[in-house]
C-alpha cells in the first residue's frame, strides 16, 4: 500500500464550535467541505494519517517529526480546554522516515522536540476526522526554513517510507492561505493576498504541482500565507503519481483564506516527477546565465568553486583583466540557491591590493563563513547563482529622506557598531525597512542614536 489520498485543509481554531461560539457560522462552506473530507477519510479507512503542520516544531535547517508513542493537546490556548485530544503515533513509520533521512544525510528526524503537545494546525483537522473515524495512528511533522524543493524532496522521502512499510496512508497538508485578504481582517490587506489565494487554488485544483515551485519567497511573505510549504511536502509525497484533484471550497470572509482540495492518486505517471524536472530546468537556466556572466561574476564563481572543491583559496587567474587589477573597492559576493540566499559576505571598503583579490577572497567567505548558513558543499555548486556588488564611496547623510532603497545602500553606525544593507533587495521596499535591517545586522538597538551613510553599487550578474 501507499498514500491512498491527500487533502489540503485550513486550520482556523474558530471552526471548532467550542472555540468559535457561533462565529464559526461565518465559514459554513469550509465546515461543510471539511465534513466531506472527514467522510471520505472514514470511507478509506487508513491505517495512518500523516499531518504536516506549520505550527508544529519548526527549525530553519531541520524537518522535525514528533517522537514517542503519542501526544495530547487541547484548545485551551483558544479558551476551550474541554476540546481535547489524545492521539497515538505510528512509531514504526516515524522511525523509518527518520532512519531513511539519517542514511541519506537528509535534515529530518525526531530530535529537538520543544513542545510535545499537539498544535492547532494538527488538532483542527483531527477534530473533524475523529468525529467520523478513529481507527488510525498519526504521524505529525513540521516544516523548515529550507527552500521549496527541499520540502518536495522531504515529501518524496515520506512516500518511500510509507511504501516500504506497506502502510495504507492518508496525507493531510494543513495550512491556511493568505492572511491579508481584507482590510477588516486581523492582519490587514496586502495586494499580494488575493493574488496568492487565486493562484494557489488554481494550481492545486488542477494538481499542477510543478507550479508550486514558481511562488517567489518574497511574494509569499507579502501575502502572509502559512501553508505553502505544507502543500509542497504533500505534493512530494505524491511524486510520480497521476492525481485526480477536486476543489471543495475556498473562503476569505474573515480576511484569511481557507481552501480545501482533495487529491486521489490514479497510478504511475512518469511525467509527474516534478523535482527532477525542476532541477534540470534550473541547471539549464544557470548554464545559460553563466555563459553570459561578466568577468566579475566569472571570477567570483571560479573562486567559490575552487575553494569548495579544494579547501583553499585559488591563485589569481591569468585571464583577469586590467580593470580588475587596477581598481580598489569594497565588494559583496552574494550566493543564491533556488532563489533563496545561500551566503553573502563583503567588504565596505577595499581591504586587498585590487578588486580581483577582493572578489576572490569574499567569494570564499560567502560560501564558507556566512554565520547564517552551513558551508556550501560540492554537490550544491551546480545549483548556485552568484552575483557581485562593487561598492562606491560611502557619503554621510543627514536624514533618511536622502535614501532610496532601489538606488542606495545604507550604512548605519553607532560608535563601533556598524550595519550595512545593499540596495535593491527583494522584500526591502521602504527606507524604514532598510534602516531597521541594517540596525539589526549591526547589533544596534532601535532607540540608539546613529549616523547614516549611503553608497551606490554596480551590480554584476
Amino acid at each position: 500500500m501507499s498514500i491512498i489520498a491527500a487533502f489540503m485543509v485550513p486550520h482556523p481554531p474558530m471552526i471548532v464550535p467550542e472555540v468559535g461560539r457561533g462565529s464559526e457560522n461565518q465559514i459554513e462552506k469550509t465546515i461543510k467541505a471539511y465534513e466531506k473530507v472527514a467522510d471520505e477519510i472514514a470511507a478509506l479507512k487508513p491505517e495512518t494519517i500523516i499531518i504536516s503542520s506549520p505550527h508544529s516544531v519548526m527549525y530553519s535547517d531541520y524537518f522535525h517529526i514528533s517522537p514517542g508513542s503519542g501526544a495530547v493537546g487541547s484548545f485551551a490556548e483558544f479558551g476551550a480546554p474541554q476540546a481535547k485530544f489524545d492521539i497515538e503515533y505510528d512509531e514504526e513509520l516515524v522511525n523509518r522516515i527518520a532512519d531513511m533521512a539519517d542514511a541519506s544525510h537528509f535534515p529530518a528526524g525526531t530530535l529537538g522536540e520543544k513542545n510535545p503537545s499537539l498544535d492547532h494546525g494538527t488538532m483542527v483537522p483531527l477534530w473533524f476526522i475523529l468525529k467520523k473515524y478513529k481507527d488510525f495512528k498519526l504521524v505529525r511533522t513540521g516544516l523548515s526554513g529550507y527552500d521549496l524543493l527541499k520540502h518536495y524532496e522531504y515529501g518524496m522521502m515520506i512516500k518511500d517510507a510509507v511504501e516500504e512499510l506497506g502502510r495504507k496512508v492518508v496525507y493531510i497538508a494543513s495550512g491556511d492561505l493568505s492572511h491579508k485578504l481584507q482590510d477588516y481582517g486581523p492582519y490587514g490587506f496586502a495586494e499580494e493576498g488575493p493574488v496568492y489565494d487565486k493562484r494557489i487554488m488554481d494550481v492545486c485544483s488542477g494538481a499542477r504541482f510543478g507550479e508550486l515551485f514558481d511562488f517567489d519567497e518574497n511574494f509569499c511573505q507579502k501575502a502572509a500565507e502559512c501553508g505553502h510549504k505544507s502543500f509542497v511536502i504533500m505534493a512530494g509525497a505524491l511524486d510520480g503519481q497521476a492525481v485526480e484533484a477536486e476543489q471543495y471550497s475556498h473562503e476569505d470572509v474573515t480576511g484569511v483564506g481557507y481552501g480545501i482540495c482533495s487529491f486521489i492518486p490514479k497510478g504511475q505517471d512518469e511525467s509527474r516527477h516534478f523535482l527532477n524536472s525542476r532541477l534540470q530546468q534550473v541547471q539549464r537556466e544557470l548554464e545559460q546565465k553563466r555563459q553570459k556572466s561578466d568577468a566579475w561574476v566569472k571570477l567570483a564563481r571560479e573562486s567559490a568553486e575552487y575553494f569548495v572543491k579544494n579547501g583553499e583559496e585559488m591563485e589569481l587567474p591569468s585571464w583577469v583583466s586590467e580593470s580588475l587589477l587596477k581598481t580598489r573597492a569594497g565588494a559583496f559576493v552574494s550566493v543564491h540557491k533556488f532563489g533563496s540566499l545561500r551566503g553573502c559576505i563583503g567588504t565596505i571598503a577595499a581591504t586587498k591590493e585590487n578588486l580581483a583579490f577582493e572578489i576572490i577572497h569574499n567569494a570564499v567567505s560567502a560560501v564558507s563563513e556566512d554565520p547564517r548558513f552551513e558551508p556550501v558543499t560540492e554537490d550544491e555548486l551546480k545549483y548556485l547563482d552568484i552575483n557581485v556588488d562593487v561598492l562606491g564611496d560611502a557619503e554621510k547623510i543627514s536624514s533618511p529622506a536622502e535614501l532610496d532603497v532601489k538606488k542606495y545602500g545604507v550604512i548605519v553606525q553607532s560608535g563601533y557598531k556598524r550595519g550595512l544593507l545593499l540596495p535593491d533587495l527583494d522584500g526591502v521596499d521602504t527606507v524604514e525597512q532598510q534602516i531597521a535591517i541594517a540596525r539589526r545586522k549591526g547589533g544596534i538597538a532601535p532607540g540608539e542614536d546613529v549616523e547614516l551613510f549611503r553608497f551606490e553599487v554596480v551590480r554584476h550578474y
